[in-house]
């Protein structure tokens, strides 16, 4: 009896002390690991230096690449997000605070993302002030710890929600467009009143600071940044009836161009061509969901990629708020600053050629393209991935921290 006593004396104190400290370490240590950069730290990276493109640091990231990445998994975020309170503090949201001049000014985004929720949260906090607001559309097809992670980041930050109507997003189709639709509509009815919406996807990643950007946009005065084009032999987009059809070898549906024609657009609308992505003030997002839009929008369901061409044609309709003159000159992607992409074959004609890898003809970035990309002007890179190179991404998150803290160590 006198041994089992002891025994369980010996537990107790061994627990009195064990206890404070398990929760000392509960509590600080995601908080100090939310402050510093894995990869960079692990490694002994200086961004500052990458950034100077000093070819020793530069080479060390080409090296560093062939280390696989271990980011946390979607599951892991959901876990997180049990703790609301913890989640907020550990990642820094409490202590993101803007400006008067910001506050003044508050911005919406719609994020229509689908798999890879660290990269999604870090793209969120990245851009995150408590007076903007943010839209989340996930896929219908992600997985659920995905769909849960997404649901966790809603629920713990009050300025961000899960649009109201999901979409099933297939490749070039129809729902692309209405998943950014569906986030601006909900977007239309927050208490937030915000002066511009801004769209984006999972591996965007901002390269301007919240009050860098408020200040850009102020300058439009109301005009838009939009990419919008002559069709230039992209005719065929909207003149022949597409389906959506299984293919081989893809496990999702595309669409597939028919001989049908097509009737032309309502309204007698002139066709441009852009990109899916778009800076838009609140004033236009009304002009987007009016009857003239959605005759617009009706038409082209069946057209072949219409996030293309419904953007950068709507800007050109005459008396749209903050209207480009259908006679202006095209507005190129390096022109508009809401989306900076490298396409593989302009490389070398118009940019440098891609550090990292291409994905359907589009460069994932490498770190040595940061000097480029923060000082080319645009206001969001596409695209980023950690799987490709981490390094990258955290120079960038290191590189706005210190813009907001307002050191002197910053890389531009």
């Amino acid at each position: 009896m006198r041994r089992l006593w002891l025994r369980c004396n010996l537990l107790k104190v061994v627990l009195l002390f064990l206890v404070p400290i398990l929760l000392c370490v509960y509590i600080f240590l995601p908080a100090e690991v939310s402050k510093r950069p894995r990869f960079i730290v692990e490694l002994g990276f200086n961004c500052s230096a990458i950034y100077d493109m000093e070819p020793v640091e530069v080479n060390k990231c080409l090296v560093a690449r062939k280390k696989q990445y271990v980011g946390p998994t979607d599951k892991n975020i959901v876990n997180a997000t049990f703790d609301c309170n913890r989640f907020v503090a550990s990642k820094g949201y409490d202590a993101i605070q803007g400006s008067e001049f910001e506050r003044e000014f508050p911005l919406a985004y719609t994020l229509v993302v689908h798999k890879n929720a660290d990269l999604v949260e870090r793209l969120l906090r990245a851009t995150y002030m408590s007076h903007n607001v943010y839209c989340i559309h996930y896929d219908l097809k992600s997985s659920d710890d995905f769909k849960s992670a997404m649901q966790g980041l809603a629920l713990c930050l009050p300025n961000v929600f899960i649009a109201s109507k999901l979409e099933r997003v297939q490749y070039a189709g129809i729902s692309r467009l209405k998943a950014d639709l569906n986030c601006l509509s909900d977007l239309l009815e927050s208490e937030v009143k915000w002066k511009y919406a801004i769209n984006l996807c999972g591996q965007d990643f901002p390269l301007r600071t919240n009050a860098q950007l408020v200040s850009d946009l102020k300058m439009l005065k109301g005009r838009n940044m939009v990419e919008s084009k002559r069709p230039g032999g992209k005719e065929w987009r909207w003149r022949f009836q597409h389906v959506l059809k299984n293919r081989v070898f893809y496990n999702y549906q595309l669409p597939i161009t028919t001989y049908w024609h097509k009737s032309p657009p309502p309204h007698n609308i002139e066709m441009f061509v852009g990109s899916a992505y778009f800076t838009v003030s609140r004033e236009f997002v009304l002009f987007a969901q009016s009857s003239f839009a959605r005759d617009f929008l009706l038409w082209s369901e069946d057209t072949f990629s219409p996030d293309e061409h419904f953007w950068a044609t709507l800007v050109r309709v005459p008396g749209a708020p903050g209207e480009v003159l259908r006679t202006d000159p095209d507005i190129t992607e390096l022109q508009s600053k809401s989306r900076l992409v490298k396409w593989s074959y302009l490389e070398g004609i118009l940019y440098p050629p891609c550090t990292g890898e291409h994905v359907r003809s589009v460069c994932v970035y490498g770190a040595a393209e940061l000097n480029w990309l923060l000082n080319y002007g645009h206001w969001f890179a596409n695209k980023v991935d950690p799987d490709i190179d981490p390094i990258l991404i955290e120079c960038l998150e290191e590189n706005l921290l210190g813009k907001q803290v307002g050191s002197n160590k910053t890389m531009k």
